[in-house]
């Protein structure tokens, strides 16, 4: 085996980061924009999971099912089809449609790894762990490789959880990293897990024309989300055909001669064609010499970091999924530019998560930001809610939207929004002017006397401020 040692620059700072994920490459190109000599390791792509077997293919594929539930209902807005029967009907060409994701997602992979090139950013190809707190040995198909750094930021990601009684094996039972490896739609999807990715996955399938059922350990999907929009998307389910089994907790799934069966926690049997698992994740951090670089462990396995990305090890620092924070690409993004922003002596603000934005790409898309109605309830806040629905909105009903609203949430007393709740189509783009109010602590009246489009489903978002008004 060859061993090759880095040649670096010691003029200027050297920062070494471990796995190539929203977390890694936005921190590799703040650094180099910094003036820092940047290594990334990644063993996959650059992109991590997120792009090339999470986020990006998952929403990719949510894209075209939102484009099919659209064309479904376009008979109500006055568009016919030629034809009639099935020849009439959208179809769902499930090996055109994962062969377009994961060229989408490895086309986005290449254009991260051109970005930070143009940086100046060195990219390593293989398998690293922490030899100490200053060093990376990385396995490549050349050798091995020694990494000497001044910091580390880890951003080793997660990697799908599985049950043992509920193996994956990539044809029939699946996880969310397979389900793109399917040439034909899935007659009948059972889907274990009704957080996120469940709910995410079970819309999509819906959409595309598979008959979905979700299995739900919980009183609601989305356990933990906000009350009045997971009610609103199990009626959407309920109208739109998907079989929701709550407080239902699947003990086992197996193959069966021509497709699968879970068993739940009662005895009963659920079967169907094939079964996607969405029980949660694992931080990668197992076997990559955090324990002899002093880096402290949770007790789920996540690296302990403070508000500015810190670990318990001098110099070295973590993003992302592998710190437990919050699984968002935007959250790992965000805390790996504030690492390496403190490192660099940059300005910096500590990561506050009442001010996180996230979005549930459902149909429709459910997007929250800052304090929630259940923060209220739990006394940890006071505050006033206003929460209008998007029937009464005019350009919703020009779009035939019928399922939506608008909820915002300010400080008791002083009238500055603290949170916010958008369901509706475009969800994802309509909480950020409430997740901007919430960040620059605005007052609902500066969100009502901004100007609105006319008509427009903002218009809803000013006029929920405009009822939170107090006369003074």
């Amino acid at each position: 085996m060859r061993i090759v040692t880095t040649q670096v620059d010691f003029s200027a700072p050297r920062i070494a980061i471990l796995g190539g994920g929203p977390g890694g490459y936005e921190a590799a190109m703040v650094a180099a924009s910094l003036g820092a000599h940047v290594t990334i390791v990644e063993r996959a792509g650059l992109g991590g999971s997120a792009v090339l077997t999470d986020v990006v293919p998952s929403k990719t594929l949510i894209a075209t099912a939102d484009l099919m539930t659209r064309v479904g209902e376009a008979d109500e807005l006055g568009v016919k089809f030629d034809g009639d029967g099935t020849a009439s009907k959208p179809r769902a060409d499930l090996k055109h449609i994962n062969d377009r994701v994961l060229t989408l997602a490895h086309g986005q992979s290449d254009d991260i790894r051109a970005g930070l090139e143009r940086l100046g950013v060195e990219i390593v190809i293989g398998s690293g762990k922490l030899l100490d707190n200053n060093t990376i040995e990385v396995l490549t198909i050349d050798g091995t490789r020694t990494i000497d750094a001044d910091a580390i930021l880890l951003a080793v990601g997660a990697h799908p959880r599985e049950l043992p009684t509920a193996k994956p094996d990539g044809e029939r039972i699946l996880n969310w990293a397979q389900i793109y490896n399917l040439d034909e739609l899935p007659e009948e999807l059972i889907v274990v897990g009704s957080g996120v990715t469940g709910a995410e996955f079970a819309s999509a399938y819906n959409g595309l024309g598979s008959k979905v059922t979700l299995i739900s350990s919980r009183d609601q999907v989305l356990p933990g989300e906000d009350t009045d929009a997971a009610k609103l998307l199990e009626g959407v389910f309920e109208r739109r055909g998907v079989n929701v089994l709550s407080k239902s907790r699947a003990n086992a799934v197996e193959r069966t001669d021509d497709g699968v069966k879970v068993t739940l926690g009662d005895g009963s049997i659920v079967t169907g064609t094939h079964c996607l698992v969405c029980v949660g994740s694992i931080p990668n951090t197992a076997g990559i010499g955090l324990e002899e670089a002093g880096v402290t462990l949770t007790e789920s396995g996540h690296i302990k970091v403070d508000g500015v990305s810190r670990t318990t090890a001098p110099n070295i620092y973590a993003a992302g999924d592998c710190t437990g924070v919050f699984a968002l690409a935007s959250v790992a993004a965000m805390q790996g530019r504030i690492a390496i922003a403190h490192f660099m002596g940059d300005g910096v603000k500590p990561l506050k998560l009442n001010q996180v934005a996230s979005n549930i790409f459902t149909s429709p898309e459910i997007a929250s930001v800052g304090v929630s109605e259940a923060d209220l309830a739990s006394g940890k806040y006071q505050g006033d809610v206003v929460m209008l629905s998007l029937l009464s909105n005019a350009r919703a009903k020009m779009r035939n939207t019928k399922d939506g609203f608008v909820k915002i949430i300010a400080r008791k007393g002083s009238g500055t929004v603290i949170g916010g709740v958008v369901v509706g189509p475009n969800a994802s783009e309509l909480i950020f002017p409430i997740s901007v109010a919430v960040t620059q602590k605005l007052h609902v009246d500066d969100v009502a006397s901004a100007f609105t489009v006319y008509p427009s489903l903002t218009g809803s978002i000013s006029e929920a401020a405009r009822r939170l008004h107090v006369h003074m």
